[in-house]
């Protein structure tokens, strides 16, 4: 690869994982706003917690909407579009004075965000196939990995210095300026020729054609409880930290950009054992995390120390990075056609796992980890036995 090409091909890493990280941005950004936003707005905590539920709700809807519509008009479009409308609801919020419109500006900019996730790996199965995909996942994986661990850090700073608006001005500006890196680095990669014809309501019957490909629902299942252990660790990870081990805010904000970087890592192990086949990679690493979580049950009985506790929750943001990564590549290499539509169901998998984690965790209690263990024992142990299944099929 030439000098060119390798700074060309990194660019192009760069922006797409960007824009992949665009939509969960907008909601680990605006944390540390919270308390002084609910005070401004005069509203309960549930209401504005109902702000992020919101971005999430719009999240996985528009990943329905994004996904197969791309598939007929191509990615850039609605891509820029996207973004586009990103910006501005951004805009919209820090100038709004009304919970119910900050609501509904937030549900917008969900939908809106919605196309980088979505339209990065449909772009990415657009230009390859194979272990090439894995390769490209991998790196694109890591990049959007390493938003998560700054977002707290940058919005906790920012909010020392300007008013919260200023979060939602700083995601707007995001949105505008990587619509211009969309039109200048960003090119077309879905020919006319391959694109979806007919009525328009007939992009959304992909869905059935891609549910009936062998294997693929399979995937789409266990990535989705994947995703649900990752949301089952975040919904615990403050108390578990903070309250049950008596860590400062300071200490708990290493230890999760810790674990970010932990996911990092494993997002970009599978690029580097290509050697081993994607399936035996995620048979591994789920036996790994059901070993994991299993530990975790146990040690929230025995009381482990906190740096096996630490150690072990690493292991296991490893392990999802991995996991993450491998199945977004089986599934979007199972797919010759309807990228978008393939891509649209794996962020609503994973959006309806990881939302359905969250209270659940919470609903058990705060008095032990042991509710984050089980979750992480029984969605690694569910998704281990659909793989296995699947492999003696």
């Amino acid at each position: 690869m030439t000098q060119n090409a390798a700074a060309h091909r990194l660019r192009f890493i760069l922006i797409l994982g960007t824009l992949s990280a665009t939509g969960p941005l907008a909601i680990d950004l605006y944390l540390p706003a919270l308390p002084q936003m609910m005070r401004q707005f005069n509203t309960s905590a549930s209401m504005m917690q109902l702000s992020i539920t919101a971005c999430l709700i719009g999240l996985a809807i528009g990943q329905l909407i994004v996904g197969p519509l791309s598939d007929r008009y191509g990615r850039r479009r609605p891509l820029f579009l996207g973004f586009f409308v990103f910006a501005l609801a951004s805009l919209a919020i820090s100038l709004t004075h009304s919970i119910s419109l900050l609501i509904i500006f937030r549900f917008l900019q969900g939908i809106a965000g919605a196309s980088g996730q979505v339209l990065s790996r449909a772009v990415a199965r657009d230009l390859f196939s194979g272990p090439a995909l894995t390769q490209f996942y991998a790196i694109l994986n890591a990049v959007n990995g390493i938003f998560p661990i700054l977002a707290p850090i940058v919005g906790g700073v920012l909010i020392r210095f300007v008013p919260w608006q200023g979060i939602f001005v700083l995601l707007g500006t995001i949105g505008l300026i990587l619509c211009g890196l969309i039109i200048i680095g960003i090119p077309e990669t879905l020919t006319i020729a391959q694109r979806q014809t007919g009525p328009l309501f007939d992009i959304y019957k992909s869905f059935g054609q891609l549910l009936k490909t062998p294997q693929f629902t399979g995937y789409i299942i266990v990535t989705g409880v994947v995703y649900g252990s990752l949301f089952s660790y975040i919904a615990a990870s403050t108390f578990v930290y903070q309250n049950l081990f008596g860590l400062s805010a300071q200490a708990f904000s290493l230890i999760y950009a810790l674990n970010g970087l932990g996911i990092v890592i494993g997002s970009a192990l599978p690029g580097r054992l290509n050697q081993i086949s994607a399936k035996r990679q995620v048979q591994v690493s789920l036996s790994i995390s059901v070993l994991v979580g299993g530990l975790l049950l146990v040690g929230a009985n025995v009381h482990f120390p906190l740096v096996a506790v630490a150690g072990l929750i690493f292991v296991l943001v490893m392990m999802i990075g991995l996991l993450l990564t491998l199945t977004t590549s089986i599934i979007m290499n199972l797919t010759t056609q309807n990228a978008g539509g393939a891509s649209a169901l794996i962020g609503l998998s994973q959006n309806a796992f990881g939302g359905l984690a969250s209270p659940i965790v919470g609903l058990f209690g705060s008095a032990s980890y042991a509710p984050m263990a089980t979750m992480v024992l029984l969605f690694s142990g569910a998704a281990l036995a659909l793989v296995t299944r699947s492999k003696s099929r």
